[in-house]
C-alpha cells in the first residue's frame, strides 16, 4: 500500500474514529462515578446546636455534619424514628458530609431517647406506644419548617458555625420509621379526608427508610407528592410498636405517580437494618453489605436531585445499584417526570 493511497482512506475513517474515542471517554467517565468514595481529606465535623421554637416553646436539638468545604452546600435533614435521638445513624451523617453535604439531624422531644431511657422493658414499651401518637406526629412535623427556618437564619449571622454554609435552595429530607412518616408529611403526603397538608416546599427531593402506607386511601394520600421519593425497606421489616409491616411498606411505591421514585428492599433486613443497633426481638444477623447499600444508593440520589449529577443520575439508573447490592435484594425505580 502506498503513501497515497492509505491517507486518503485513514481520512474516510477518521469521523467514525473520532466518534468510537468519545464513546469511550464518556463510558469511562460514567464508570468512574463512585457514590462510595470519599475522598482526601472529607472526613466531616459534628457540630450540636438547639432550635428553640418561640411559637410553641420547644427546643429541637440538632447534630449538623459539616463537610470539609466552606462554601454553600445544599442540605439534608434526617428525622429519626421512635425513642431516637440526634446522635442515631451516624454512619449516614458522616458520609453525606463527607459527600458534601451540610446533614441536619434532628431530634424530637416527646418521641425521642426520652421515652425509654432509664426504665424497665415493659414501662420502656408501653412509653414507646404512648409516643407513637397523632400528638407526636404533629409535633414532628412542626419541628421541620422551625428548623428551616432557623438554619436559615444561622446562615446569615456571621457569628454562626453555620454562617453562609448552606444551600438552601437545595433540600432533601430523610428519616426512619417514625422519621419517615415525619419524612412523608413534609414531603407531600395528605392526611384524612379533607387532604391536610405539612408539605414543605423548600424540601426538594425525599428519602424514606421503612416508609408507611395509610392503607386504605393510600392513592390519595401520595397523589399529591410532586418532588423525587426515594424508599428502602427490607423483607423482614416489620415494626415492633404500630401496625406497619412489609405488605404496608410495599403499598407507598405504586401509588406514587409521575414523580421519579426508587424503591430498594433489602434482602432479610429488618426494621433496625437502617440504624446502627438491632432491636430487641431481632432474629437475623446483621448484614454489613446492608450499610453499604443504603449509602451508595443514597448518596447518589442526593447527587442526582440535590446536586443535579447526571453521572449519579446515570448510574443511579443503570447497573450502579446491582454492582453494590447482593442477588436477592430487590431495586426498581420509575424516573417519571420531576414536576
Amino acid at each position: 500500500m502506498t503513501l497515497p493511497f492509505f491517507f486518503p482512506q485513514c481520512r474516510r475513517w477518521l469521523p467514525f474514529l473520532w466518534m468510537l474515542m468519545l464513546a469511550l471517554t464518556c463510558s469511562s467517565k460514567a464508570q468512574a462515578y463512585d457514590p462510595l468514595a470519599e475522598g482526601q481529606g472529607s472526613t466531616s465535623q459534628t457540630v450540636d446546636l438547639t432550635v428553640h421554637d418561640a411559637m410553641r416553646n420547644r427546643d429541637i436539638p440538632l447534630r449538623v455534619y459539616l463537610p470539609t468545604s466552606h462554601s454553600p452546600e445544599p442540605v439534608i435533614l434526617f428525622s429519626p424514628g421512635l425513642g431516637g435521638s440526634r446522635e442515631i445513624c451516624a454512619y449516614l451523617g458522616n458520609h453525606w458530609a463527607a459527600r458534601g453535604y451540610v446533614a441536619v439531624f434532628m431530634q424530637h422531644p416527646g418521641s425521642d431517647d426520652s421515652v425509654w431511657k432509664g426504665k424497665g422493658a415493659l414501662q420502656a414499651m408501653t412509653s414507646m406506644k404512648g409516643a407513637a401518637s397523632p400528638a407526636e406526629f404533629l409535633l414532628r412535623v412542626k419541628d421541620v419548617p422551625a428548623v428551616i427556618d432557623q438554619i436559615t437564619a444561622w446562615d446569615h449571622a456571621s457569628g454562626s458555625p453555620l454562617f453562609q454554609r448552606l444551600d438552601l435552595s437545595k433540600i432533601g429530607m430523610s428519616g426512619h420509621s417514625f422519621g419517615a412518616v415525619t419524612t412523608q408529611a413534609v414531603s407531600g403526603q395528605s392526611y384524612g379526608l379533607m387532604g391536610q397538608h405539612y408539605t414543605d416546599p423548600r424540601i426538594k427531593a425525599a428519602l424514606a427508610f421503612s416508609p408507611s402506607s395509610p392503607g386504605m386511601g393510600a392513592s390519595r394520600a401520595f397523589s399529591s407528592v410532586q418532588i423525587p421519593w426515594m424508599l428502602m425497606t427490607g423483607t423482614k421489616d416489620n415494626s415492633p410498636i404500630g401496625r406497619q409491616d412489609v405488605a404496608s411498606r410495599l403499598e407507598v411505591y405504586p401509588n406514587l405517580h409521575g414523580i421519579p421514585k426508587y424503591e430498594l428492599v433489602l434482602n432479610n433486613a429488618e426494621h433496625s437494618a437502617f440504624t446502627e443497633r438491632p432491636l430487641p426481638g431481632d432474629r437475623e444477623p446483621r448484614n454489613p453489605n446492608h450499610h453499604r447499600v443504603i449509602l451508595a444508593l443514597s448518596t447518589a440520589y442526593w447527587d442526582a436531585y440535590l446536586k443535579g449529577d447526571q453521572q449519579a443520575l446515570g448510574w443511579l439508573q443503570g447497573t450502579g445499584p446491582r454492582s453494590v447490592m447482593e442477588s436477592a435484594d430487590r431495586w426498581q425505580f420509575d424516573p417519571g417526570v420531576a414536576k
